[in-house]
C-alpha cells in the first residue's frame, strides 16, 4: 500500500473539520442564518462553475454567482409556485449569455439551485435532526468510501474519469450510509425503509461526485477553484451533497419522507 494513497489525507481532514464546524453551526441555528449560508455556498459554486466553463470571464462569473445566491435566498421565503421561476432564472440567464458549454452550465446550475432549495426545505420543514441525517449519510459515504478504497483497493469504478475511486470504496460508502439509516430509524421511530432511502441517497451522492469529476475532466481542470488551500473548491467538497439533496427533494414527496413518520 503506497503512502501516496494517503497524500491528501491531512488536507482533507483539516478542511473537513473546518467545514463540519461551520456547517453544524449553521444547521443548529437554522432560519435566516442557514438560508444565508446555503445561498452563499451555492452562489460560490456557480461562480466556480462559470470559472471552469468560461475561464477568464471574471464579470460573468461574478454576475451569475451573485444572481444565484440572491435568487436562492429569496426563493425560500416565497410560496413554492412563485419560487420555481426564481430557481430556474440563473440557469436560463446563464444559458443565454454563455458563448460555449451552455448545456453543461444549465444542467449543473439547476442542480445547484434545486439542491440548495432542498436543503433549506429539509431544515425548515423537518428540523435539525433530519438535516443532520442527510449530512451524515453524505459524510459516511465519502469517509467510509475513502478509507475502504485506499485500504482494500481493487478494481476501479471509472478510471478514465475518477482514477482513485474503486468499487470497494463505492460499496463501502453504501454500507456506511445504511448504518446511518439504521441508527436514525432506531432513534426516531422511522421505518426500516430509512435504511434503503439512506443507501439510495448515498448512491445519488456518488452520482453527484462522478458528474462533477466528469465535467472537470472534460474541461481539463483538476479542482473547481483554489478557495480551500491545497484542497480545491467548494464544488469539490459539496458535489456529493448536491446529488443527495436534489434526489431527496425529488423523491421525498413520493415516499412520504421520513418513511414511517410522514
Amino acid at each position: 500500500m503506497s503512502t501516496q494513497n494517503w497524500s491528501d489525507l491531512k488536507a482533507r481532514m483539516g478542511a473537513g473539520a473546518a467545514m463540519v464546524v461551520i456547517g453544524l453551526a449553521g444547521i443548529a441555528l437554522g432560519g435566516h442564518i442557514f438560508h444565508l449560508l446555503v445561498a452563499l455556498i451555492c452562489g460560490t459554486m456557480v461562480w466556480e462553475l462559470v470559472g471552469m466553463l468560461r475561464p477568464g470571464v471574471k464579470y460573468l462569473q461574478l454576475q451569475l454567482g451573485i444572481l444565484t445566491g440572491l435568487t436562492l435566498f429569496l426563493a425560500i421565503y416565497l410560496p413554492v409556485g412563485l419560487a420555481l421561476p426564481l430557481l430556474l432564472a440563473p440557469a436560463m440567464i446563464g444559458f443565454g449569455t454563455m458563448e460555449r458549454n451552455r448545456t453543461v452550465y444549465m444542467s449543473f446550475s439547476v442542480m445547484i439551485l434545486l439542491a440548495g432549495y432542498g436543503m433549506m426545505q429539509v431544515r425548515d420543514d423537518l428540523g435539525f435532526g433530519w438535516m443532520l441525517w442527510l449530512v451524515l449519510v453524505v459524510v459516511a459515504t465519502d469517509v467510509v468510501g475513502y478509507f475502504a478504497g485506499r485500504i482494500i483497493g481493487g478494481p476501479k469504478f471509472w478510471p478514465a474519469v475518477s482514477p482513485k475511486k474503486t468499487w470497494a470504496g463505492t460499496i463501502a460508502g453504501w454500507i456506511g450510509a445504511a448504518f446511518v439509516g439504521i441508527l436514525f430509524s432506531i432513534n426516531t421511530g422511522a421505518g426500516v425503509q430509512l435504511m434503503g432511502v439512506s443507501i439510495a441517497v448515498s448512491m445519488a451522492s456518488q452520482m453527484g461526485d462522478i458528474a462533477e469529476s466528469g465535467m472537470k475532466r472534460k474541461m481539463g481542470v483538476k479542482d473547481s477553484s483554489n478557495l480551500i488551500p491545497g484542497h480545491g473548491g467548494l464544488m469539490d467538497r459539496f458535489d456529493g451533497m448536491l446529488g443527495a439533496a436534489m434526489f431527496l427533494l425529488v423523491i421525498g414527496r413520493f415516499i412520504g419522507f421520513p418513511p414511517g413518520l410522514g
